[in-house]
């Protein structure tokens, strides 16, 4: 054996060491918890397709908002479910709906708890897509008003930031200007930039209730295919004024997450989707893979990938297992 050959297994050999050098360290503040929020008291329906993942009624919102700040959680991400739709999302930006309600309630009993609201028009129109249609395609100048009211309606709830989703063109500078000129110069704007056409949205769209009665979002959202796209749009959000930037999802798109992340100055969230998620419960439930070790294992790529901030709805559960370690 040549002296002082590299031998990584002394770095290995317990559990100890292993921490000490340990490169990417997982923490409950490195998770946003995603709430689904709709009318009613005491709702707490649980959704097939994502064990663990409820519709809330405001007051049970309240519960989970509280549990995830307990847990060292700092951020909500608020999503509504409106008790009626129709062809241009206006419950979107009705003060008393339940996105702007729970932002109060949130607010009001968690107060250093950071609210985000995500801005799309998808859950609250009735054909289900993130837009006005006409002649059955998204109109793109004809939805970022709408977009601005809900944003305007969230930031007047007491949001500490709105999150566009929709990916129409032009809304992050739209948006950040009629926050200013209504006084909300301190909203700053998380942007889903980098917002693909993906498979693994399903889950979610069960339980926003929010899927396209007809075609799809290949129109809007990214091509899977592309990675420089990427970097056109995370660069034109930050110059049109989002305060932070979103790659959606994660697990499939960690090199997108590296390049992202290399290319802007701001800070860069990825989104752990519901289809990554009840994947990975799936395949638990069934005795294929150990559930836990895999949660962990896929959020520490995220954010080893480059993402400071991780959406995911295991943030509860992972958050109570690293407080255990």
């Amino acid at each position: 054996m040549i002296p002082g050959s590299i031998r990584g297994r002394r770095l290995r050999r317990n559990e100890t060491i292993r921490r000490l050098v340990r490169e990417t360290e997982l923490c409950p503040n490195d998770f946003i918890y995603p709430l689904f929020v709709e009318e009613g008291r005491g709702v707490r329906r649980p959704m097939a397709s994502m064990p663990g993942i409820y519709n809330l009624s405001v007051d049970t919102a309240v519960e989970e908002a509280k549990r995830a700040r307990e847990l060292g959680i700092d951020a909500v991400l608020l999503f509504g479910i409106p008790p009626k739709k129709d062809e241009i999302g206006s419950s979107g930006w009705d003060p008393e709906g339940p996105v702007p309600r729970a932002i109060r309630a949130i607010k009001d009993a968690v107060p250093e708890l950071v609210v985000i609201a995500d801005v799309c028009l998808c859950e609250y129109t009735d054909h289900g897509h993130c837009g006005v249609l006409v002649d059955g395609d998204v109109d793109n100048d004809k939805t970022v008003p709408l977009l601005v009211r809900e944003a305007i309606a969230y930031a007047d709830a007491g949001a500490d930031v709105v999150a566009p989703s929709d990916m129409m063109d032009g809304r992050v500078g739209a948006i950040r200007t009629a926050l200013d000129d209504a006084g909300h110069t301190r909203v700053s704007i998380l942007s889903y930039a980098v917002k693909y056409a993906s498979a693994f949205y399903g889950p979610f769209r069960e339980a926003a209730q929010s899927a396209p009665k007809q075609g799809d979002r290949r129109g809007y959202q990214m091509d899977p295919a592309n990675v420089r796209e990427a970097l056109r749009m995370a660069r034109r959000d930050v110059a049109e004024g989002a305060d932070w930037i979103l790659v959606k999802p994660a697990l499939a798109y960690l090199d997108v997450i590296r390049v992202v992340r290399e290319a802007v100055d701001v800070p860069v969230v990825a989104y752990n989707v519901s289809g990554e998620y009840s994947m990975l419960k799936a395949a638990a439930a069934n005795g294929w893979i150990d559930g836990e070790r895999a949660m962990l294992e896929a959020l520490t790529s995220i954010k080893r990938a480059g993402a400071q901030r991780i959406v995911t709805y295991h943030a509860l559960e992972a958050a109570a297992l690293l407080a255990e370690v």
